[in-house]
């Protein structure tokens, strides 16, 4: 069995491991409904009760082993059933993730244009009830029609033409084969073959850049998004604690889902990460 090249590639292997979409998209939300500001107490308490004693656990029980999340329960084989768990869920995760990066990298193609094709209406996927907001923008405009039924052109493109699910009943009724999602599936894949083509040796290069990107983004993001008109109201409102919430046992057990689900404890990918580093590493450094 390998080791990680570097202490780094380890580091940054948990660092882009643990920051996704569970911090990025999963967080606020969750922090909005409940409580606002206040939602960051039980955050907190419950990340020092359970979050970093279980993340510590999985990394120290991987590297003392050197076994991956179905062997490592050899130590007790009655928690054997724990192993298969883990390998059934981080299997189900990785088929749904990689379809989100197959969306991504569809709308990645898309943009390579000069026209956005989710910005106007008037394409053959648009329906009469599109409403291009940029008219509403340009000033007082008179419309024949009544809008409260209208749709964006952006929720059309995506409803329409990517999942191309006009006229279904239903999930049962999935539609016709759309290829170009497919092909963009194909290459999420590839991409995900390549990087762990040659193990922890390939897999530890690929993190200098998934793990730090992301920042680069995000910073980029917030730059832009506190400088748009009321972004400060905004924030005050998404922010301002509401700690009557803490009350409620429901915020509690969102805090410590949100815990799990941001560290990632649980899913095995902790556990392997730690397999491969020698057994006298220095793993709380």
């Amino acid at each position: 069995r390998g080791n990680w090249t570097g202490r780094l590639d380890f580091l940054l292997s948990c660092i882009g491991y643990c920051v996704g979409l569970g911090n990025v998209w999963r967080f606020p939300y969750r922090a909005y409904t409940n409580g606002g500001g206040a939602f960051l107490v039980p955050y907190f308490i419950m990340l020092a009760i359970c979050g970093i004693p279980i993340f510590f656990m999985e990394l120290s029980l991987g590297q003392f082993s050197s076994l991956g999340p179905l062997a490592v329960w050899k130590i007790s084989p009655l928690f054997k059933g724990i192993g298969m768990g883990t390998i059934l869920i981080v299997s189900l995760v990785a088929i749904y993730y990689n379809m989100i990066i197959a969306y991504v990298l569809f709308y990645l193609f898309a943009s390579l244009t000069s026209n956005l094709p989710w910005q106007h209406c008037g394409n053959w996927w648009n329906t009469n009830l599109c409403l291009d907001h940029h008219f509403i923008k340009a000033g007082n405009t008179t419309f024949p029609i009544n809008t409260t039924n209208t749709v964006s052109p952006s929720e059309e493109y995506w409803s329409r033409y990517v999942l191309h699910i006009q006229g279904s009943s239903g999930i049962g009724d999935p539609g016709r084969i759309r290829w170009n999602l497919c092909l963009c599936l194909l290459l999420s894949w590839t991409i995900v073959y390549l990087c762990i083509l040659k193990g922890v040796k390939s897999s530890g290069k690929v993190v200098y850049f998934t793990a730090t990107f992301p920042y680069l983004i995000l910073l980029m993001l917030l730059i832009r998004g506190v400088t748009l008109e009321g972004a400060w109201k905004g924030i005050r409102f998404y922010l301002t604690p509401q700690f009557d919430h803490l009350l409620s046992s429901k915020v509690w057990i969102e805090a410590a889902l949100q815990i799990f689900y941001s560290l990632g404890v649980g899913f095995g990918g902790l556990l392997t990460f730690a397999s491969y580093n020698t057994f006298h590493q220095n793993i709380y450094r």
